[in-house]
């Protein structure tokens, strides 16, 4: 079943296309790496406040980015920039 993975964060409005940036380089990299990453979108709430959305194809694909990603250069620079990060997961139960 697939997952859901919702992450919020804090980013100084000047850094807004580096964050834009670094955010493609990070799907990128987990992309070429692992596979599950099946959509990843970017948006904003308000000038400081970010939203990452990521489909995932199972919870296993999910943990195992989890576990492969932190400390990697891709992943180092995009949360550089960041901070008060949250993350949610939403399993998929139903898609009407």
């Amino acid at each position: 079943m697939s997952l859901i993975s919702i992450t919020r964060f804090q980013a100084d409005p000047a850094d807004a296309e580096q964050v834009r940036a670094r955010h493609a380089a990070l799907v990128t990299a987990i992309r070429a790496a692992l596979p599950g990453l099946t959509e990843a979108r970017l948006g904003r709430l308000n000038d400081e406040t970010w939203v990452g959305v990521w489909r995932w194809d199972s919870a296993a694909s999910l943990q195992a980015a989890r576990q492969a990603v932190p400390g990697t250069v891709a992943a180092t620079e995009a949360f550089a920039l960041v901070r008060d990060v949250t993350a949610e997961d939403i399993e998929v139960l139903a898609e009407l």
